[in-house]
């Protein structure tokens, strides 16, 4: 972060909550005057790509240097999109609201909102203006009796042949279901006995009256498909390999902590002497993706699908089992015996008993004293003990440490008699022999 204009070339996608409303945000490089050349062209395009995926839009402006003919120009270009669009006036610290915002009322897109970015004076009332149409989705209460599995993957890797490949077989009995998710199709997949609900964005697209050239691949519904599954199926493409923003995706899926199943696409045009050094490769490149099973397919002739989808029924099955709580804390207390935590100053963190915290992904929480000293790499031993000893193949999980606290810490216990007096005598005997 610097205060130099076009430093933010590429959209960045963050996530972020206001309350128990979950978003997903995206920075743009923003618009630069009509006759920019070069790297600011793309920019641009950057910038319209993210208007025609957004659900509401924040313009921000700069309240210290006034209304702008740019500001003007990008704003007739936000009142032909389909989002909801706030506009905000930055840099207003310490100035009156109605007098920085008024100019800004040319803009006939609402009431502006005077904000600080630097200060967050604003900003939360902005957010929760903008997040206030959105209701929240209710969460399953009940366990799902079978998965929601989105397939995802970039342009080009095979994601829609695999889709009409499980969708087009004999054996396959599938039907529309309407999403509730906007912009998303989910279709119900029985396959040899046993169902699936795929979720699948590609080829859904908002289709704007200026914003038609939209990129095929779009982070936004990717990481909507992410949140929503239990299982997510990364398709990746054997001969050219890992790209970029495979890994970045395989970082949204581990963040999210949805269990996964790398499906390595086009496996039958990998020739056999180098199949062994492709499988190496992938799996060096997405080394913090070990939880996974990675599958070789081929979905345009159909093999390696069966496998695929018994690594996908495992790692649901990994994703909401029950950890009962007697032999997690057998397998803790075995685990410590086995290689204890290292000390942290003089003292060695103590762990006393563990229980589940929750499901998909499976949450592991332990407690005892002094745990804000343990460090990432024993967590991580404890994961993979866990993992090991519960069998779980396929999802991540999350280890959460938490100290018990003494509620008499910060007291003083008050005395007996028999110390109060033994107290007072040495007071005496003190003051005679000292003075």
């Amino acid at each position: 972060m610097a205060d130099l204009p076009g430093l933010t070339r590429d959209r960045h996608y963050g996530q972020g909550r206001m309350g128990d409303k979950p978003f997903i945000v995206v920075d743009t490089g923003g618009f630069e005057p009509v006759n920019a050349e070069g790297v600011y062209v793309e920019m641009a395009r950057q910038a319209r790509e993210a208007i025609a995926e957004a659900d509401v839009i924040i313009f921000v402006t700069d309240g210290r240097a006034g209304l702008a003919p740019q500001d003007k120009r990008i704003a007739q270009q936000l009142r032909e999109a389909h989002a909801t669009v706030f506009v905000a006036v930055n840099k207003t610290e310490g100035m009156r609201e109605e007098v920085v915002t008024a100019e800004f009322h040319e803009l006939a897109l609402g009431q502006p909102h005077a904000v600080s970015a630097e200060h967050g004076e604003g900003v939360r009332q902005l957010i929760a203006d903008a997040l206030e149409p959105f209701e929240v989705e209710p969460e399953e209460e009940e366990a799902p009796d079978h998965p929601r599995v989105a397939i995802i993957g970039r342009p080009n890797v095979g994601k829609s042949t695999l889709v009409n490949r499980l969708l087009g077989e004999e054996r396959v009995i599938a039907f529309d279901q309407p999403g509730t998710t906007r912009d998303a199709i989910e279709v119900e997949l029985d396959w040899e006995g046993r169902r699936y609900t795929l979720v699948d964005t590609a080829g859904i697209r908002r289709k704007g009256k200026v914003f038609e050239a939209v990129e095929k691949f779009s982070v936004v519904k990717t990481l909507q498909a992410i949140e929503r599954a239990h299982v997510v199926i990364l398709m990746v493409d054997a001969e050219s390999g890992i790209a970029e923003q495979d890994a970045h995706i395989a970082g949204y899926i581990l963040e999210a902590g949805r269990a996964l199943t790398v499906a390595v696409n086009k496996w039958d045009a990998v020739p056999a002497d180098k199949r062994e050094g492709v499988i190496s490769d992938l799996e060096r490149k997405l080394q913090f993706l070990d939880f996974a099973d990675f599958a070789r397919i081929s979905a345009r002739h159909g093999t390696g699908i069966k496998p695929m989808l018994k690594s996908v029924d495992i790692a649901f099955a990994a994703a909401m089992a029950k950890l009962p709580t007697p032999r997690l804390t057998r397998v803790l207390q075995d685990a410590v015996e086995q290689q204890q935590p290292p000390r942290d100053g003089r003292f060695r963190p103590k762990m006393k008993y563990a229980h589940q915290g929750g499901s998909n992904p499976p949450i592991v929480v332990i407690h005892g004293s002094g745990l804000a000293g343990v460090k990432t790499p024993y967590k991580r031993y404890l994961e993979n003990t866990f993992r090991k000893a519960f069998k779980l193949k396929g999802t991540p999980m999350r280890i959460e440490l938490k100290s018990s606290v003494n509620p008499y810490e910060g007291q003083r216990k008050p005395l007996t008699e028999k110390q109060d007096a033994q107290r007072r005598r040495r007071k005496i005997i003190n003051k005679r022999r000292y003075g």
